[in-house]
């Protein structure tokens, strides 16, 4: 028998979350953000929240961070010895100070750290989930970290922070959100707790980003996607993911494509891939988001079809590529990058829970597909 596991951090939401905060007024806290959020006046906000506490900030996170980084940031905070981390910003900042938490921790080994993480994006989840992706830079790499100690203990989700994302990154993170919640959904270590929170993320997401297309100051569809970017985390968390994200990893770190694109471009090349030798019940799941999509065909397969093809179209409508061709990436390094990206595809921790297991040859024709 399977395993099961689900968490569930303190999440505190909508437009007064950040008044969580207060709690820490007595604490000694490190923020671990990138320089734009320093520069900005994001962490000003976060501390104005908590004018008594003492605040040590690292504020050098880059994306995809790796190795020097948790190093730098840990570095930073062993005279302060923090009680609480708060990460605040993209992916990358959360990624990084669950990282650097955990190196403090080891270096602390009597000192329990609390871990709370900010959102300023809506599109990891990683606010919720015991992954951090780690890059390693020399071989072009993205390294899925997964431990139950990368939970955080607190996520709090303020909408008025993703305001002033610009439109084409909401829409590249929110396609990430739509991937999160179909791969955990058809995932092999799906369950009812997952199943639960993965259909209401791809309702939201499916009615909402298009609104922040529309009007990227639509606070209620930034509140709407900040919330289903979370539950989509809680799911994928528990069910683990698919060969979209195996691949996202591989093709995104070594030809340095935004996540949330890629796997926007993977997401329907895939899903095609996995319907066409499906047992009974991927196709059933995958009929059953069809559905929440507002996709209404009695016969799966032809519902399959029009849930791709309408993935496909709000892409375009998003302005995302379907090729990496019309990315504009150099067909020639794809090409001769093809053995390590199979590799690294077929070797990643996601591609472990697809629904229909895939072989070297299968990887290589969905990258002919992905190219163009």
């Amino acid at each position: 028998m399977a395993r099961y596991y689900f968490s569930c951090p303190e999440v505190y939401f909508g437009e007064e979350a950040m008044t969580a905060l207060s709690q820490f007024n007595d604490k000694r806290v490190g923020i671990v953000t990138d320089d734009f959020m320093v520069s900005s006046g994001k962490t000003r906000y976060l501390i104005n929240h908590m004018p008594q506490a003492a605040v040590c900030i690292f504020g050098e996170v880059k994306p995809d961070p790796d190795i020097d980084i948790l190093t730098a940031g840990a570095a930073c905070f062993k005279a302060f010895k923090p009680d609480v981390i708060i990460a605040l910003g993209g992916g990358s900042s959360l990624d990084a100070a669950k990282g650097i938490k955990v190196t403090l921790e080891e270096y602390f080994a009597d000192h329990h750290i609390d871990l709370i993480a900010i959102p300023t994006t809506s599109g990891s989840g990683s606010e919720v989930t015991s992954y951090a992706i780690i890059s390693d830079p020399q071989n072009g790499r993205k390294y899925p970290l997964i431990s139950e100690h990368l939970v955080p203990d607190m996520a709090i989700l303020d909408p008025n922070l993703v305001l002033t994302v610009p439109r084409p990154v909401a829409l590249d993170t929110g396609m990430d959100v739509l991937t999160h919640a179909i791969e955990a959904f058809v995932s092999t270590g799906a369950n009812d707790f997952s199943d639960a929170l993965a259909e209401k993320a791809i309702a939201l997401t499916w009615r909402h980003l298009p609104q922040v297309f529309s009007d990227e100051k639509d606070i209620a569809a930034r509140t709407h996607m900040h919330n289903a970017s979370c539950m989509a985390g809680m799911a994928f968390n528990s069910a683990g993911l698919g060969l979209v994200h195996g691949m996202a990893h591989a093709i995104g770190g070594m030809l340095h494509i935004p996540h949330g694109k890629i796997n926007a471009m993977l997401l329907p090349i895939v899903i095609d891939f996995n319907s066409q030798q499906a047992s009974a019940e991927t196709r059933d799941r995958y009929h059953r988001c069809a559905q929440m999509m507002g996709i209404d065909h009695a016969v799966p397969e032809q519902a399959i079809a029009l849930m791709t093809q309408a993935i496909r179209q709000n892409n375009r409508y998003f302005g995302i590529p379907a090729t990496l061709s019309e990315l504009g990436t150099d067909r020639a390094k794809v090409a001769a990058l093809r053995s390590a990206l199979v590799n690294s595809a077929l070797a990643d921790g996601c591609t472990a829970s697809n629904p229909r297991r895939a072989t070297a040859q299968d990887v290589e024709g969905l990258i002919d597909q992905i190219t163009g």
